[in-house]
């Protein structure tokens, strides 16, 4: 029986159970090592991840196949020793395109990164998420190592400074999706002036309560990342209106805007969204159709606790873009702690209202 761990692999032992009773043409299946190539990966997609480092400890055989086929890795159910676990697979699994370390309690530390940038060089999407032993080490590491590196979660990581991430920036220019929630210390303005002017392809990034940022790093990221589709701003207690305004400017593909606590913004930030939906949605959004959402701008946003806003700014954006919706159960323009937003409705509750019959008195 396949161990992993110490325990016995019942998923793995099961699927060559069944393939002894198999009549394959041409092919005599004994024992593990007889599995050709090609139905090894076949089993392996159907099973865990626990069953897949079992397997690549079988024969040197399933080794080098796996080793070479293997793209997608998931450890975060590895609740011990996820730093050891990874310094012993990262020279195995050198073709890995996706590597998911999310940890429930700090695990990961700077030399088990550092294995990942010196074997996984077709690194393509990481989550370090949580890792709190991180230090700027890593990042240097991976700036070097995985420069094809598209989708990068560190959200949580407290330990990284603002020039580490800039310096990774300089090298993984092909950044589409980052998650910096958290990471109050790696956030500042010049953290996103560096993404502006390095990571131009940029469409979606979570800057949740780093709460450092202000107006200038805003609008350096809105000038830098034309093609941003979703922006997380919640807790961002420095930008005022100046931001939003830049970003209904230059960022006409946006769809999901988190405003939430940032209460310096006012009515001109929601009349500048809803005038870039009118003088947008002719062209941009026509030329790139896909869906019919993708005419209406805006699909989510989140605008609670911004206490200064009024209903008529509010419904200007929420008439702009139909697909905000406050109806109950599609609730995409959140206003929480909003009290004098509760007379701001969409369409559908307007179309709703006008399709109730009235009753003779």
């Amino acid at each position: 029986m396949v161990m992993v761990g110490g325990e016995p692999s019942m998923e793995l032992d099961q699927c060559f159970q069944m393939m002894m009773m198999m009549k394959m043409e041409g092919v005599s299946i004994k024992e593990w090592k007889d599995i050709p190539v090609e139905l090894l990966m076949r089993i392996l997609s159907l099973v865990d991840d626990r069953n897949v480092i079992a397997a690549s400890g079988v024969c040197s055989g399933w080794r080098d196949a796996i080793s070479l086929g293997l793209t997608r890795l998931r450890l975060s159910w590895c609740n011990n020793n996820m730093n050891n676990l990874v310094l012993s697979l990262a020279p195995k699994f050198v073709k890995l395109q996706t590597l998911i370390l999310r940890q429930d309690k700090p695990q990961l530390e700077d030399n088990a990164v550092e294995a990942i940038a010196n074997h996984c060089h077709e690194l393509q999407e990481l989550d370090l998420s949580k890792s709190l032993k991180l230090t700027d080490r890593s990042l240097y590491a991976l700036a070097h190592g995985c420069p094809n590196l598209t989708k990068l979660n560190l959200s949580g990581c407290t330990s990284f400074s603002d020039k580490a991430i800039a310096y990774l920036t300089r090298f993984c220019r092909n950044l589409k999706v980052l998650n910096l929630c958290g990471c109050v210390n790696a956030v500042s303005d010049y953290t996103l002036e560096a993404i502006g002017n390095n990571c131009n392809q940029m469409q979606s990034l979570n800057l949740g309560w780093c709460e450092n940022i202000s107006d200038d790093g805003v609008m350096s990221l809105a000038y830098g990342c034309p093609d941003l589709r979703t922006l997380d701003l919640c807790g961002c207690v420095l930008i005022t209106d100046e931001s939003v305004v830049a970003l209904a400017d230059w960022c006409v593909h946006l769809r999901s805007l988190g405003l939430y606590y940032c209460r310096n913004i006012t009515d001109r930030a929601m009349y500048s969204l809803a005038q870039s939906g009118v003088k947008n949605k002719p062209g941009q959004w026509k030329s790139a159709k896909k869906s019919k959402y993708d005419e209406e701008g805006l699909r989510s946003l989140n605008i609670s606790q911004c206490t200064a806003l009024t209903p008529s700014a509010v419904q200007a954006v929420c008439d702009t873009f139909p697909a905000l919706h406050t109806c109950s159960g599609r609730h995409s323009l959140v206003m929480s702690g909003c009290l004098n937003l509760t007379s701001v409705h969409c369409a559908c509750i307007l179309q709703a209202h006008r399709a109730v019959p009235h009753s003779a008195h």
